[in-house]
């Protein structure tokens, strides 16, 4: 990062006011008779009808449009435990991802707690106040036990976006790429770089779409992830691999797929010469990938690539799916993001960059035009059409798989 940049990344969230969120007023509260309705006595009224019957919550309050970001600082980044305060730009900046691209409110809420115990008590014991909560730069394996806790405990959803939005937009990327390549997912073997959340998620997720558990190799800090191996986690031994391959040169010979959620330039040019005809890298290390692009084509005309950056295409970019897919959820009331609504997502970003490219996404992306190819193959994150198809298709998977509490809106998403 250039010190010209840093100096505008700081200007940035100090000016004109700090911080990047504000709280706006939807009411009028101009004169005597506006803050009689808005506050005392007429808002005795709508507390009446929502103790008579809670659902009227959604009727009365902002509940039904209001996502909460919480963390507790311990995995910001690519930087680490830094701590809760630390974290709130990346917090405010989640809110402002939830509302520039789903017009969803968010407060960012960081958390300092001594135990996994504390943090769930204290996002259960507030939950309500919300209509969905979205779990951010949380240590793994804390993130699979607390996201699983409250998921039993809370009535609006929980999502752990490390997890399970790197996991939807990985998918569905990888899943357009091994098209162009000829591949098919269920023959494809995968060598994962990485063994935190991204990782554990976005192999589960791979898995789910066909993928075969014993052809996938995990790597962590001590090399492949075997059977014979003492020293993992419970997240980790579901993809301890019954082999006799250690190292990352091992394991990626004739591999198809790379998926790169570790660190800079950890894949070196000649193990990629070892992978297979055709393969698929998804270097997302961030902000610098396992291999830089210009290096692996340079080492691989035959690929197909992906990284977690702006300035190279395919960027495996959260905000694909993040934003809307609170809002289908939310927009039906949905009590969990299931597996059904999340490859309902996977579907609908995948099939959106088979079509034509809008002028108006050209112009937002700098390019003079974009189809599906090998450097196109997932969509760009300023297209206006992800929040209507994805959206949808969530809030239709919720609705069939029985988890949303109101039926979809007459019409929703079709203008």
């Amino acid at each position: 990062m250039s010190e010209d940049f840093r100096q505008q990344a700081l200007h940035y969230h100090a000016y004109p006011v700090p911080g990047k969120t504000a709280i706006s007023l939807t009411k009028p509260a101009d004169t005597v008779e506006d803050l009689a309705l808005a506050y005392s006595p007429g808002v005795a009224e709508p507390v009446r009808e929502i103790a008579q019957n809670a659902e009227n919550v959604y009727k009365y309050t902002g509940k039904g449009n209001m996502v909460a970001v919480i963390t507790n600082g311990t995995a910001i980044l690519g930087l680490g435990n830094l701590g809760p305060l630390a974290s709130k730009p990346v917090m405010e900046g989640k809110s402002l991802l939830f509302k520039r691209f789903a017009g969803l409110d968010s407060i960012d809420i960081e958390v300092k707690h001594r135990t996994i115990d504390e943090f769930v008590d204290t996002v259960a014991n507030i939950a309500d106040t919300f209509g969905g909560i979205n779990l951010e730069d949380i240590k793994a394996p804390d993130c699979f036990e607390i996201e699983k806790r409250l998921i039993e405990r809370c009535n609006v959803p929980v999502f752990h976006d490390d997890q399970h939005g790197t996991a939807i937009v990985t998918a569905a990327g990888m899943l357009n790429a091994l098209d162009l390549q000829g591949k098919t997912i269920e023959e494809s073997v995968i060598v994962c770089l990485g063994a935190g959340a991204a990782a554990v998620a976005c192999m589960e997720m791979l898995i789910k779409c066909g993928a075969q558990r014993e052809k996938i190799y995990m790597l962590d800090r001590k090399g492949v992830i075997h059977t014979r191996r003492d020293d993992i986690n419970e997240y980790k031994q579901l993809f301890a691999n019954n082999t006799d391959k250690r190292t990352l040169e091992d394991v990626i010979e004739g591999a198809d797929i790379f998926v790169g959620v570790s660190g800079p330039d950890l894949l070196s040019p000649e193990a990629l010469k070892l992978m297979a005809d055709k393969p698929v890298v998804f270097a997302c290390s961030n902000p610098d990938p396992e291999i830089k692009p210009a290096l692996a084509h340079a080492v691989r005309d035959d690929l197909i690539m992906g990284t977690g950056r702006s300035d190279y295409p395919n960027q495996v970019n959260n905000v694909l799916c993040f934003p809307f897919i609170f809002r289908g959820a939310l927009d039906v009331r949905a009590s969990q993001i299931n597996d059904e609504m999340k490859l309902a997502a996977v579907k609908a970003i995948r099939e959106l960059a088979k079509e034509p490219v809008p002028a108006e996404v050209l112009a937002a992306a700098g390019a003079e035009s974009l189809s599906f190819g090998p450097e196109y193959i997932i969509p760009k994150p300023m297209d206006p059409r992800l929040l209507p198809r994805v959206a949808k298709a969530v809030a239709v998977a919720a609705v069939e798989s029985g988890v949303a509490q109101i039926d979809m809106p007459k019409g929703y998403m079709e203008s």
